[in-house]
């Protein structure tokens, strides 16, 4: 081979690599570091979704235990109250019928 040639020897890429850092370099570092980092926030955000879901899931599911809840206590509340009025009509009679008694006695107590 002769010195004047403007060819590269063939072995010039391999003597490149040998004299390489095995470390990157420290815009490649960065570059490193921020795919991480990016890699890192896309899980922890995909995290958080997954989570929310699953609380709003669950928020649902109380919601509509909680409704359930409230229907049937409505529905009792509502027999409840028609006893209550039928109890109500029931107590007048008696009372009407107590002061006819006494109101009787007392007619018969003055005669």
């Amino acid at each position: 081979m002769c010195s004047f040639s403007s060819e590269q020897p063939p072995y010039a890429p391999l003597a490149f690599a040998l004299h390489r850092s095995p470390w990157p370099s420290k815009r490649q570092h960065q570059h490193l570091r921020l795919s991480l980092h990016k890699r890192r926030r896309a899980q922890l955000q995909e995290a958080r979704r997954k989570k929310m879901i699953v609380l709003k899931t669950e928020i649902k599911m109380r919601n509509l235990k909680l409704y359930m809840e409230n229907q049937s206590i409505i529905e009792e509340n509502e027999k409840l109250r028609k006893q209550a009025v039928l109890l109500h009509k029931e107590n007048q009679a008696l009372l009407l019928q107590l002061q006819k008694k006494f109101s009787e006695q007392n007619n018969s107590k003055t005669n």
